[in-house]
Parts: C-alpha cells; structure tokens; sequence
C-alpha cells in the first residue's frame, strides 16, 4: 500500500501563493489517481483537484479552477498542488488521497496539511 505525507501549507496573506506537496511511499504513485480535498472548521470536506495516474488527466472544483493547479513529478514520486490568488475562504486542512487505477475510491489518505489565509 502507498503512505502519504502533505507538506508546504502555512500563513500567507490573500493574493498570495502556496505550493503544496503530497510525497509517496511504499508503491509507485503511477498506479494511482491522486486527489487534493481540504476541510474547513465547521464544514464537510470537499474535493479540491484531481490528477489521474499518468499525470495527463485534470480536474478541478470550480472554486479553485484558473486559481489552482495540480501536477506529478513521477522521478519524486510526488504531487503538487500550486495555489494563487489565495482567498480567505481556502483556508482549511488540505489533505492528499490516492485511488488506485481500479477506480474503487480514495483508499489512502495523507494526515493533512493546514493552509491559513488572511486578510
């Protein structure tokens, strides 16, 4: 099975960016579609972008979409998620998952990383 690790979340004003990464180990992430999803206090978690498992397919919320961008770096067997243009209202615990290319749900889930934007 594959572990997750989020890093790169922190404070930063809006209008800002931040990188996130997602780092895998113990399988290879070629053999998963890998998703950011984020939790606000208070709220349901939520999908935030997706990268299937050849790194060729995206998709993307529609809150974040123009302002996000996720992509692979197979040789780090890591995901990243880029974000600009930050707004208040994207702070929350952003959280990486994987599902394997069989397509039967997100199966494994990184502890999460907190993303805090002000004003």
């Amino acid at each position: 099975q594959v572990q997750l690790v989020e890093s790169g979340g922190g404070l930063v004003q809006a209008g800002g960016s931040l990188r996130l990464s997602c780092a895998a180990s113990g399988r290879t992430l070629s053999a998963y579609h890998v998703g950011w999803f984020r939790q606000a206090p208070g709220k349901e978690r939520e999908f935030v972008a997706r990268i299937g498992w050849n790194g060729y397919t995206t998709a993307y919320a529609d809150s974040v979409q123009g302002r996000f961008t996720i992509s692979k770096e197979n040789a780090k067997n890591t995901v990243y998620l880029q974000m600009n243009s930050l707004k208040p209202e994207d702070t929350a615990v952003y959280y990486c998952a994987a599902e394997p290319i069989s397509g039967r749900g997100y199966d494994y889930w990184g502890p999460g990383t907190q993303v805090t934007v002000s004003l």
